[in-house]
């Protein structure tokens, strides 16, 4: 997901797909741990859009 997409978003759907994306990042490091995780690159994936939502709410908030 690129940023553009992201800060297009509202602050409510934003705090929504954060939440989304960190139950994602969690079942993918149990399936890592379990070793049923076949793309290991999604979770550095799914770690650069957690940041990309963070720094969209931040600019957010600092907007108002």
């Amino acid at each position: 997901m690129k940023y553009t997409e992201i800060k297009e978003k509202s602050l409510a759907e934003l705090e929504g797909l954060l939440r989304e994306k960190k139950l994602e990042l969690f079942e993918l490091r149990m399936k890592l741990k379990t070793m049923q995780l076949q793309d290991t690159s999604a979770i550095r994936k799914t770690r650069r859009t957690i940041a990309r939502i963070k720094t969209a709410i931040a600019e957010k908030r600092r907007a108002g």
